[in-house]
């Protein structure tokens, strides 16, 4: 939609009059349904058949490419390399999860056994990773997890989807954000409450209310809507700085180790070791926020996956090697959840040293800010370009190139959580919404490569829907099983069945789409892993934090059944009836001077992929 510009007609198939400042109702709800009482009657009347179409309906690769993007009015500026991604990744990871998680759940949930629970998340990550890279390279658009959902699984698995996305994006700056005031606390010798401004008449977990972390986040802000390139020169430089400093923790630090606090390795045994890995995966956050750059990047078939899968060795690497020298450093029971790194340096004797530790904190954690705010509005972005939310957020702004609304409502939306709620409630929930996304995706890239609308026979899609769902129910199975028994009867049942229906989907079905550019080894292996692993801790996390995503969840049904339901589906008929009117949208343009579509390996993709959709699964 225009917003502070001159008339756009490529957003919805309506032009649309562009003020110099000031914004309209059609700049929040331009679609059919809004334009009056009647009209919305109407709308709410055709839910049922509206829902059934969105509920088929998936997206074209094209579409997303070129039509979808068009919507920004403005293309974001390719200037991105291999290199800015790698920073990108280690600088969106590394932050407050391994400066504060680390010894919070060493205290409490895994001792020093808290290195096997990194790995263990990290294994899952890394799963996550290589799904990921393949749809970012084969669909490079800032809408990431939400674009391969829309092109897989259709608009509502999407819009739920891109909801969790969102909260996990905000949950996660807040989290980070609050831990960024502890560190300076520690810098400047205080306590984190001495920053903090406690209010009695609260509820206990939201009375400790944080000004800094607001102020923190709005300066992050102003760099993220400035320029994406110089946003990556600063993370890399900051980054470098943060692994300098890293590199004095575990040098110094193994220096003043002490194998006796290795003594009770696992004092909580296997299911301390998962649980703290359900709550550690907080750590890995970030890495989604680089596939959104894939429309940044000058490369994606080569950028990506250098970017990706380096960036998240080298990150999970560091984790176990900084979880190892802390709790070599103090008795896990003695180790300080807050700033943990900092006390143990203070606790042998290296006083000096934590002033280095918590410089170093707050730098990993600005870094991580200013990436998530870059990641977070890209996905916000894209959601826009549907009318799934206003579409005035997607607006791409022409000299900066960034999408400044989009980051400044993000951001104002993550100021607010990080100013009332506690770090441990952030972890949790942030960890539930990751993991339910990443196992979206996953089961995403098997119907990807298995399920061509069309030209896949009846037969292979049915076989494929059955390995599909006994695969996600026997994950979900020994899940529950572990968290409500601590009896190994019932894994002799699940564990099979989950291994037989990755096999089953090997053997007798056949692939119905190879990746032209790069592909994840080892399918249906790896997702169907992956799959396993993201609910497997799903069922380590407690049951306080699924009743929140649950009312959060509940609270997006309601706003795609009153709103984004009515505004995509008007959105998507309107490109439907210009289509048959042979009226396509001038995409072009957006292709930084080039006359041409996008490469033809993508187009062709695309044709292999939906040629034979229905005139309603094209739609949008």
């Amino acid at each position: 939609m225009g917003v502070g510009g001159e008339s756009n007609g490529i957003s919805d198939g309506m032009t649309v009059k562009r003020r110099s400042c000031m914004c309209s109702k059609d700049d929040f709800l331009p679609e059919e349904s809004f334009k009056n009482w009647g009209s919305y009657k109407k709308a709410l009347g055709e839910t049922g058949l509206r829902l059934k179409d969105r509920l088929l309906a998936r997206s074209l690769v094209d579409t997303e490419l070129n039509e979808v993007r068009a919507r920004s009015q403005h293309d974001m500026k390719r200037n991105l390399s291999w290199w800015d991604l790698i920073w990108f990744g280690i600088g969106a990871v590394i932050g407050a999860g391994i400066f504060v998680l680390t010894g919070l759940e060493a205290k409490e949930s895994a001792g020093p056994a808290v290195v096997l629970s990194y790995v263990v998340s990290g294994i899952s990550a890394m799963l996550s990773v290589f799904c990921y890279t393949e749809f970012a390279v084969e669909i490079p658009v800032a809408g990431g997890s939400f674009a391969y959902l829309r092109v897989e699984l259709g608009d509502f698995m999407a819009f739920i989807a891109a909801g969790n996305i969102l909260l996990e994006y905000m949950i996660g700056g807040a989290a980070v954000a609050r831990s960024w005031t502890s560190y300076f606390a520690t810098l400047l010798n205080h306590k984190p409450d001495d920053f903090r401004i406690i209010v009695h008449g609260l509820k206990e977990d939201y009375n400790h209310l944080d000004p800094i972390a607001v102020a923190v986040i709005a300066v992050i802000c102003v760099l993220a809507v400035f320029s994406t390139k110089a946003t990556s020169r600063f993370n890399y430089i900051a980054s470098i700085i943060h692994v300098v400093v890293i590199l004095f923790i575990i040098i110094a630090g193994l220096i003043k180790a002490d194998t006796k606090n290795y003594s009770h390795f696992s004092p909580y045994g296997a299911r301390g070791v998962f649980k703290a890995s359900a709550v550690l995966f907080f750590a890995y956050v970030g890495f989604d926020a680089v596939s959104t750059m894939a429309e940044e990047t000058k490369n994606p078939a080569r950028d990506i996956p250098i970017g990706l899968v380096g960036a998240m060795s080298i990150t999970t690497l560091v984790y176990c090697l900084l979880a190892v020298t802390l709790c070599l450093m103090q008795p896990y029971g003695s180790i300080d959840p807050d700033a943990p790194f900092s006390t143990a340096f203070e606790a042998v004797g290296m006083n000096w040293a934590k002033y280095i530790v918590a410089f170093g904190a707050l730098k990993g954690m600005t870094t991580v800010l200013l990436v998530s705010a870059v990641g977070q509005a890209r996905y916000l972005t894209h959601i826009a370009r549907t009318h799934m939310v206003p579409p005035f957020l997607a607006y791409v702004h022409s000299k900066t190139g960034t999408p400044i609304y989009a980051t400044i409502v993000m951001l104002v939306a993550t100021s607010v959580i990080a100013f009332f709620t506690k770090l441990s409630i952030l972890s949790d929930l942030l960890s539930i919404s990751t993991l339910f996304i990443f196992m979206l995706v996953a089961v995403a890239l098997l119907v990807r490569r298995y399920y061509v609308s069309g030209i896949t026979p009846d037969h292979d899609r049915n076989k494929l829907i059955i390995c599909i769902v006994l695969i996600i129910a026997s994950s979900i199975a020994t899940a529950a099983y572990w968290g409500l028994s601590k009896d190994w009867k019932a894994y002799v049942v699940t564990v099979p069945i989950w291994f037989g229906a990755t096999l089953g989907l090997k053997l007798f079905v056949p692939f119905a789409l190879e990746p032209k550019l790069w592909g994840v080894p080892m399918v249906p292996w790896l997702p169907s892993l992956s799959i396993a692993i993201n609910i497997f801790l799903l069922g380590s996390i407690d049951g306080k934090s699924f009743a929140r995503f649950g009312i959060w969840t509940l609270l997006l049904l309601l706003y795609y059944f009153f709103m984004g339901l009515h505004a995509s589906y008007d959105t998507a008929k309107a490109s439907e009836e210009r289509r048959a009117a042979g009226d396509p949208l001038p995409w072009n343009k957006l292709e930084e001077g080039s006359d041409k579509l996008p490469p033809s390996s993508m187009a062709d993709s695309d044709t292999a992929k939906g040629s034979k959709i229905s005139t309603a699964a094209e739609s949008d």
